[in-house]
């Protein structure tokens, strides 16, 4: 998904360009649908070359106008099509209606659908609801839903899949499972939260030619990092950099019998280019951690008192990996609850900042949904359910910088949209044990190294999901945290 857009919209900011460009700028809509059309096709002929025979199923409004124009033109190219229609051709509107007649009037067929679709299409295309739905979906169009999803052959959604709400990425019912959604106008937000990411498949972008000068006053709800923010937040060093210049990380963490989770942390710090990495963990087993990697700097921690020599010498704090809940932790939580230096919480620290909170300009949160649900005194259900309104919350709540870990990982840093993130890298291998503690470890280097929390935020994020995606070429499955260390350095070094 590198080559989408940066921003990502509403539905309704996607309306209102829609709008602006037909009412303002005098662009007819059915130009409009026949660029959309035009893009579907050529999309979907790239992805699927070997499908010659096609069949669409249509819906009303503009969505299923979608679908006839993508008809009309693939039997130009020579396809095999066939059209199933949910609504009667002759209570169609506007451009769909111009767009059914087009596709009858060059010889098309439209049939009623009636339960089945043809057994031998090699490529089903979804033009059934669009991104405005707002209640569940039922009757026939379920029906038609649960056909598409039970044939054999790949799926290309038009737009967004129909049952995806366009906003939030909640499953409305039931939802078409595509292989390849082609969008139009502008990136919709509902493509990328919630549940979306399992049933968009690949996500192709089509900007109908519409010049982002039309867009003027019409705000995205957040961006994409992408190759603009990694380059711009990742300078090339100067050649006289040393490492009093690149940071010093405190990781405070590590409670008795968990010194795995500081350690993953404190490799990738200095994998992320921090200077210097200092480690205050419980006593039995700081020896154990400078044996595995003797580039850390361990340290025994028998109370808190003991942190404050390493705070006077840290820039950055990373505290939470392998914390755990017990006395001891608590006695580092309350002493750090105090301090202001710019710093990262995750894991365990979260869990206590849950029940004790307070706010902190300087500080990046990373939970993951069930301890966002306790952060924000919620189910993790609905966390997930919306999550552009959990991070939200989040920010909000605890002031700073909210990462908002999971499937599309979202970072918010307030209300304005330059200062809301969403990660589309990353891959479902990197579901396992210590890879929040690698991002932490990255986010806080990254903060050592002059970047703002939220930006290090994002940009740690972004660069530790490519990490995770270099790491699972050779498969998803079976991939361990440690794995991304050695896909670091070509991903920071630009």
């Amino acid at each position: 998904m590198q080559n989408l857009p940066a921003n990502i919209y509403s539905v309704a900011a996607v309306r209102e360009t829609d709008r602006t460009t037909i009412e303002d700028h005098g662009v007819p809509g059915y130009t409009l649908m026949i660029r959309a059309g035009e893009a579907a096709v050529r999309e979907a002929v790239a992805a699927f070359p070997e499908a010659r025979r096609w069949q669409l199923i249509c819906g009303a409004g503009n969505n299923g106008g979608d679908g006839y124009v993508v008809a009309r033109l693939a039997a130009l190219e020579g396809i095999g099509v066939s059209v199933l229609t949910l609504v009667d051709p002759d209570k169609l509107t506007g451009d769909a209606a111009t767009a059914c007649a087009d596709f009858a009037a060059e010889g098309g067929v439209i049939v009623p659908f009636e339960g089945e679709l043809d057994g031998e299409a090699e490529l089903l295309f979804d033009g059934i609801l669009g991104s405005g739905l707002e209640r569940e979906v039922g009757g026939r169009f379920a029906e038609a839903v649960a056909a598409i999803n039970a044939h054999p052959s790949p799926v290309v959604a038009l737009d967004i899949p129909t049952g995806i709400h366009g906003d939030s990425g909640a499953v409305l019912g039931c939802a078409v499972e595509a292989d390849l959604t082609v969008t139009f106008v502008g990136l919709k937000s509902g493509l990328f939260l919630g549940q979306a990411p399992d049933y968009c498949g690949a996500i192709r972008f089509a900007g109908l030619d519409i010049p982002d000068s039309y867009r003027e006053g019409i705000e995205p709800d957040f961006h994409r990092i992408d190759e603009a923010t990694l380059n711009e937040a990742l300078p090339r060093r100067p050649r006289t950099s040393h490492k009093g210049r690149h940071g010093h990380v405190l990781i405070v963490g590590g409670g008795e019998g968990m010194p795995g989770a500081v350690r993953l942390a404190g490799e990738a710090a200095l994998r992320t280019g921090a200077g210097l990495v200092s480690i205050a963990t419980h006593l039995s087993h700081a020896a154990q951690i400078v044996a595995s990697r003797p580039e850390l700097m361990p340290h025994a921690i028998e109370e808190s008192a003991d942190l404050d020599p390493l705070l006077d010498r840290a820039d950055i704090i990373a505290f939470g990996p392998g914390l755990g809940q017990s006395a001891w932790a608590r006695s580092l939580f309350e002493r750090l609850s105090e301090e202001q230096r710019p710093s990262v919480w995750d894991a365990d620290a979260l869990n206590l900042l849950a029940q004790s909170p307070n706010q902190h300009k300087e500080r990046v949160i990373t939970p993951h949904p069930a301890e966002a649900g306790r952060l924000l005194g919620i189910t993790t259900d609905a966390v997930q359910a919306d999550r552009f309104a959990a991070a939200e919350r989040l920010a909000a709540r605890y002031s700073g910088a909210a990462v908002l870990k999971g499937a599309g990982t979202l970072v918010f840093a307030g209300q304005k949209a330059r200062r809301r993130w969403l990660c589309t890298s990353g891959n479902p291998g990197m579901g396992t044990a210590g890879m929040g503690d690698v991002l932490t470890g990255i986010v806080a280097a990254l903060m050592a190294q002059g970047l703002d929390p939220a930006l290090a935020a994002a940009v740690g994020v972004e660069v530790h999901a490519r990490a995770g995606d270099r790491a699972a070429r050779q498969g998803e499955r079976g991939l361990i945290a440690s794995d991304l260390f050695a896909e670091l350095r070509e991903v920071l070094n630009r």
